[in-house]
């Protein structure tokens, strides 16, 4: 994909006079390759007010920098350029040590700062939500041809590793994350990974998984029954899909992170299960599995428009299983976009 990079880098330096700071110096891995293109395990960017930036790593990557639109150094040379008196930084990445030694380096110390690049990251642009499109597609298309697959005897860890697998051989880098296989009573437990149980007629099983595109990461959950459903599995199944469907209906951009997250929620506590429903309703997705914004109770903010974010109730039985439905969404003005596309009827193996 085309990507305006130095666009990115300008909206970031932007934002730095509000700020009360000069520069910004990222070290966040995925806010560096956000703004720059450059995936490393040690990267650093430093942007100043006027626009201009310079890209700090070691000589493992430095060759990867090639071709890329910012200037770049290794970092044994980077002390010489921190000129800008006022140097904030990204205090929910920067260990400890680097704080230390930064500070070191400048006559006034550096600023610690709020979430600022992950601001701008929340709203996709079109490339980046083709590339979810395409990791929802992987997923979608991975969960189908793996169903056949699941019966009696087969372990949880077995159905886990078939769906890695076959995402891979769809395109995907890689699974988005460890995925969740949880059967029967282990449906219960909400991250629940996947070993030994083997699969057993009788069995609701929760399958949370997705797939990672050229670094955009899909998510979403299905469960399934082995056999036919008893009535208390059906009644949680039908809650959760309820409580699924009015939460996807209350994305919209001006909403607000409580009030999606309370759509959902007020279905299920009306049905007398808001103790068996323990997390926030959803998160936003891209570079990360899990990033701003942030549904639940206590969450602040409102949504926007081209935001990704994940819808995902789920009712939890202790020792007995549960049930949790979740898609990736793109909230929108004219009503939410769904990417991930697998009916979410209650399939029946």
């Amino acid at each position: 994909m085309t990507v305006n990079y130095p666009e990115r880098r300008a909206r970031v330096a932007e934002m730095l006079p509000a700020r009360e700071v000069d520069a910004i110096l990222v070290t966040s891995g995925v806010n560096v390759r956000y703004l720059t293109g450059l995936e490393s395990s040690n990267a650093a960017v430093l942007i100043k007010a006027d626009g201009s930036a310079l890209l700090v790593t070691d000589n493992r990557y430095i060759e990867k920098t090639r071709g890329l639109d910012v200037a770049a150094v290794e970092a044994s040379d980077v002390a010489a350029r921190l000129a800008a008196p006022g140097i904030g930084i990204e205090a929910a990445s920067m260990t400890v040590a680097t704080f230390n030694r930064l500070s070191s380096l400048l006559e006034s110390g550096p600023v610690p700062l709020e979430p600022l690049v992950e601001l701008l990251r929340a709203v996709k642009d079109d490339d980046e939500l083709e590339l979810l499109r395409t990791a929802c597609a992987i997923s979608d298309q991975a969960f189908a041809d793996v169903t056949g697959n699941i019966g009696p005897g087969v372990t949880e860890r077995d159905v886990a590793r078939l769906l890695e697998a076959r995402m891979i051989e769809l395109g995907a880098d890689g699974p988005a994350f460890a995925t969740i296989v949880a059967a029967g009573e282990n449906g219960a437990i909400p991250h629940h990974a996947p070993g030994g149980r083997e699969l057993r007629t009788g069995d609701l099983i929760t399958i949370d998984f997705g797939a990672c595109y050229q670094g955009y990461h899909a998510d979403m959950t299905r469960t399934v029954a082995l056999g036919a459903p008893a009535a208390w599995q059906r009644e949680i199944y039908d809650l959760v899909a309820e409580a699924q469907r009015a939460g996807s209906r209350a994305l919209a951009p001006g909403a607000t992170a409580k009030e999606v997250d309370a759509a959902a929620r007020s279905v299920i506590e009306a049905a007398g299960h808001g103790a068996h429903f323990r997390h926030g309703l959803g998160h936003g997705v891209g570079l990360e599995i899990h990033e701003d914004p942030f549904l639940g109770p206590l969450r602040t903010g409102r949504l926007e428009d081209r935001v990704p974010v994940t819808v995902e109730p789920g009712v939890y039985l202790p020792d007995r299983g549960g049930v949790r439905i979740e898609d990736t969404l793109v909230t929108r003005t004219g009503g939410p976009e769904l990417l991930t596309k697998t009916t979410k009827e209650l399939l029946v193996l």
